[in-house]
């Protein structure tokens, strides 16, 4: 690591190389291409790798030049070299001030770039703590507006009132979710270990948890097996991705969650058989950057399902049309792990909960 200390130490060692070159010069008349060059080269190696004052370098020049150059008229004077021969002099030191100052401008730029980059950081990390406070702050007026909405509801039984009610709680629900996948995506730029997981077991247990929230037909199945992911953030992606599908299907409607492993990796769909989405809205959502408001929400939950798959380095799969149902996903690039092949998938009745499960 360079330091003050480093400097210093380089300039010195480049002090006592050049002198013992500008003797070799003085004493091997004729001769004096070689220690001429290394006096230059490394005058030009030191200055890049290290941090000169200017009166240092200015210094450091006319040293050199007066040296070198007084050297090689004396050479020339005696005839033994010819006089041609001293324009390297001039030369050399205009290429050395050229250097310089790309050098000096190379410095320039960099320290921009760390002003610029410790900005971004604290930019970012008042952002964060922005999202966080407004989050957390949230929560315990939206909890307490609930709380007395429902016990409006219970007080009053006319239609009008549970009706705007009704619109109340919903849009109280809307902002509540919006809290938590701010704070989601917050927790995404977070460093989170992954483990080994069984991942249908984790798919069914998904779906079962879903199953009571919605009058839907549930199905689960999957052939994935064990892999490795944060079971935490893999949820989150997974729970938007089902909510989008119980929002955009009615009550009957089919939802399922799929899971396939095919030899470049393995792939988690959730499949509904709603309204469908239009080929535009999907190469649009393709082609945006996640997070964007879009035609059917904030886009908060599209960027969490973009930042999860990116961190397990795969990508979204998005599918269907209108009327025929919607397929979104994730795909995550992960050879089969070796061993025998996993047995077809045996479709098993759950314990609880009106939801059929395939698992592998």
């Amino acid at each position: 690591m360079r330091t003050p200390s480093t400097d210093r130490l380089l300039a010195h060692v480049w002090i006592v190389f050049a002198a013992i070159n500008v003797a070799l010069m003085w004493f091997l008349p004729g001769q004096e291409t070689v220690p001429f060059h290394l006096v230059w080269i490394s005058l030009a190696l030191v200055y890049g790798f290290t941090t000169w004052p200017l009166s240092w370098m200015v210094a450091a020049l006319v040293a050199v030049t007066t040296t070198t150059g007084v050297i090689l008229a004396h050479h020339a004077a005696v005839g033994e070299i010819r006089w041609e021969e001293t324009a390297e002099e001039p030369l050399m030191a205009v290429i050395f001030v050229v250097m310089a100052w790309h050098v000096h401008r190379r410095h320039v730029l960099l320290h921009e770039m760390r002003r610029i980059g410790e900005a971004e950081r604290d930019r970012a990390h008042r952002q964060e703590l922005l999202v966080r406070l407004a989050s957390h702050e949230l929560r315990t007026p939206l909890t307490i507006a609930r709380g007395y909405t429902e016990l409006l509801r219970t007080t009053h039984d006319d239609p009008p009132t549970l009706a705007d009610t009704a619109v109340v709680l919903d849009e109280l629900d809307k902002a509540t979710r919006i809290a938590h996948r701010l704070v989601t995506l917050m927790q995404l730029e977070q460093q989170h270990p992954v483990r080994p997981v069984d991942l249908d077991t984790e798919l069914a247990r998904i779906a079962r948890r879903w199953a009571p929230t919605a009058d839907r037909e549930w199905s689960c199945r999957s052939a994935i097996g064990p892999t490795r992911v944060n079971p935490e953030r893999l949820e989150a992606a997974l729970d938007c991705l089902i909510e989008n599908a119980v929002k955009f299907t009615a009550p009957g409607d089919r939802i399922a969650l799929v899971g396939r492993r095919d030899p470049a990796g393995w792939t988690v769909e959730v499949i509904d058989s709603g309204e469908g989405i239009p080929p535009e809205t999907v190469s649009d959502l393709l082609a945006g950057r996640p997070g964007r408001p879009t035609a059917t929400g904030t886009g908060l939950g599209w960027a969490i399902v973009d930042a999860v798959a990116t961190t397990l380095d795969g990508r979204m799969t998005v599918g269907g049309g209108p009327g025929g149902g919607t397929r979104v996903g994730l795909w995550v690039p992960e050879p089969a792990p070796p061993g025998p092949a996993r047995p077809e998938p045996v479709r098993a009745a759950p314990a609880d909960g009106p939801i059929s499960l395939t698992s592998g």
